[in-house]
């Protein structure tokens, strides 16, 4: 059973805790959260879920063998400069801060510590996250291995470059907030056309759920899988034309680029 230290306890700290004992990585006693007292959503979430806590990020430190930074991307150079004296070549960091890059990691810890960040989203809220990990200069093949087996937890996982990270946070960190979006404007296009909204809702959710499912499992390109619904001079066809008339792919192709150069720019303040 592996020992856990999240340094900051808010929701997604929650749900990757919930998670890693979903799965049987670990129990509830052997976490370790940190917040400040007036943070009372995260102790109270965290109460909820069992999980002991403490005012001091350096009682983490010392009592985990793997350390989750999930504070605000610009206070971990501070959390790290008070934590650097207590921390020994057991412990392993994994950072979810946006946008604080490996350099930044290794510089406010003592030489040669086990960094890697870590990209999730959202949905690991409910072990559907799309996470994704980058490997600092020290990491072994072993320390990955945690890694991709704690992230697998709560979703899916894959390890990238350093480089990727900005184009995958505009893409799974933020793409969830697209497909809202996209659920609550079919919704509203059903209730237009006559259909209750608590059905719509279900009915445009479990849409997307079924569809990026038939992605992933039948491993066919998303466009062979839009032919295969849409017959000609169909229903489909029809809806699909006006799509491309409003400019859905060009919006959605934009969003992603601007959502990435935005990425780009918080990076580059948080050093």
């Amino acid at each position: 059973m592996l020992r856990i230290g999240f340094i900051g306890g808010g929701k997604m700290a929650q749900a990757m805790a919930k998670g890693f004992v979903s799965a049987g990585l670990t129990k509830n006693e052997n976490i370790l959260a940190s917040c400040i007292p007036q943070d009372t959503v995260s102790l109270k979430g965290l109460k909820e879920l069992g999980i002991p806590t403490t005012f001091d990020n350096k009682d983490v430190v010392k009592q985990s063998e793997v350390i989750f930074l999930a504070t605000k991307p610009l206070v971990i150079p501070t959390v790290l400069q008070d934590v650097k004296s207590v921390v020994t070549p057991k412990n392993l960091f994994l950072s979810v801060a946006m946008g604080v890059t490996l350099k930044t990691l290794e510089q406010n810890l003592p030489a040669e510590s086990r960094v890697i960040r870590v990209m999730p989203n959202t949905p690991a809220l409910v072990r559907e996250g799309a996470s994704v990990f980058v490997r600092g200069s020290s990491v072994k093949d072993d320390d990955a291995e945690i890694a991709k087996k704690l992230l697998a937890a709560i979703g899916t996982c894959e390890e990238v470059k350093e480089y990727d990270l900005d184009p995958v946070t505009a893409l799974s960190g933020s793409g969830p907030a697209y497909i809202y979006v996209m659920i609550e404007a079919l919704a509203d296009g059903a209730v237009r056309m006559g259909l209750a909204r608590d059905l719509a809702y279900k009915l445009a959710a479990q849409t997307v759920k079924g569809a990026g499912t038939m992605v992933l499992e039948t491993g066919s390109h998303p466009g062979k899988l839009k032919d295969d619904v849409t017959s000609p001079g169909g229903s489909t066809a029809a809806g699909l034309y006006q799509l491309e008339r409003g400019g859905l792919r060009a919006a959605v192709i934009t969003a992603l680029e601007e959502a990435t150069k935005k990425c780009k720019e918080m990076a580059k303040t948080s050093q």
